[in-house]
């Protein structure tokens, strides 16, 4: 009667958990996985339209330069982002006069509204009186202004953004890792004459082995699915070479901005959906399998 009576109280704690996961996860994607085969624009009727979205989206050349852009985009973010993170842990777990304070500066990104940092940035790389172009020509350094938001550097605008963004939260993963690492390990090594870079690449990255597989699992994931900032900056333009899966998607249910069509597309906009989480979960699982091999390495 006792377990009975835990196994109720418990039951009772995790009710909240359960209705909540139901109410914004499961009804969701049960909607979504419905009105995928429907014409339905979020009001009258919905009509039954069977694999015509499908064919749709495979013939919809936005869609799938969204998808090369996401790849570009998460791409550039994880080559800099990752190595960054690493190089900022270390320094900062070392004895740094004001290291704390560091900590929190670089952190700060994390914990700040994504649509404030953006408009930050916007004002910062805006192509006629942005701070980037005053100071790149106060110092000679340009002949010209340089247009940051135009087609040719408006990529590299946003990557710099979602960069300056993540670097402090896995800064202090990797420091969590870097401070459970034993420092007899390192004492041992200086003392059998192994310098710092013999330190570094033979103890402190394999001793890293699982916590830089769980980082990058999750700059993968956030890489693929990040758009707020984009939407903010640039709205996918210009001439859509920003706009990455997850902004066509915000467009097609959400049509608020200027490059989205006219009127919601519920139908067509759960299909690309589906789409999206499809390539993103390959993309991850394909990334689980590599990390097994990795674990022979670390």
């Amino acid at each position: 009667m006792e377990k009975l009576k835990r196994l109720q109280e418990n039951s009772l704690f995790l009710l909240p958990s359960v209705i909540l996961t139901l109410v914004l996860g499961i009804y969701p994607l049960i909607w979504m996985l419905r009105y995928m085969f429907y014409d339905y624009v979020g009001y009258g009727e919905a009509l039954f339209v069977g694999l015509d979205n499908f064919s749709r989206l495979f013939r919809d050349e936005q869609f799938w330069a969204s998808v090369g852009n996401t790849f570009v985009f998460a791409g550039g973010k994880l080559l800099l982002t990752i190595p960054l993170s690493l190089l900022l842990a270390v320094l900062l777990n070392g004895k740094l006069r004001g290291r704390n304070l560091l900590r929190g500066i670089y952190f700060m990104p994390t914990v700040i509204s994504t649509a404030v940092i953006s408009v930050v940035f916007y004002n910062i790389f805006n192509s006629y009186n942005g701070m980037i172009n005053q100071l790149l020509m106060k110092y000679h350094l340009i002949g010209q202004p340089i247009d940051w938001l135009g087609p040719k550097h408006a990529m590299l605008t946003v990557i710099i953004v979602a960069v300056w963004g993540a670097v402090g939260n896995y800064m202090l993963l990797f420091l969590a890792g870097l401070q459970s690492i034993p420092q007899d390990l390192y004492e041992s090594a200086a003392i059998d004459g192994a310098h710092a870079g013999q330190r570094f690449w033979h103890i402190t990255i394999p001793m890293l082995g699982p916590v830089m597989q769980m980082i990058i699992m999750l700059a993968i994931i956030a890489s693929l699915k990040g758009y707020e900032s984009i939407m903010v900056i640039t709205e996918g333009g210009p001439i859509g070479k920003t706009e990455v899966m997850y902004l066509y998607l915000y467009k097609l249910l959400f049509p608020v901005s200027t490059g989205s069509p006219v009127t919601q597309q519920f139908g067509y906009g759960s299909a690309v959906g589906f789409a999206t989480a499809i390539i993103v979960g390959a993309i991850t699982a394909g990334y689980y399998f590599l990390s097994k091999r990795m674990n022979k390495v670390f």
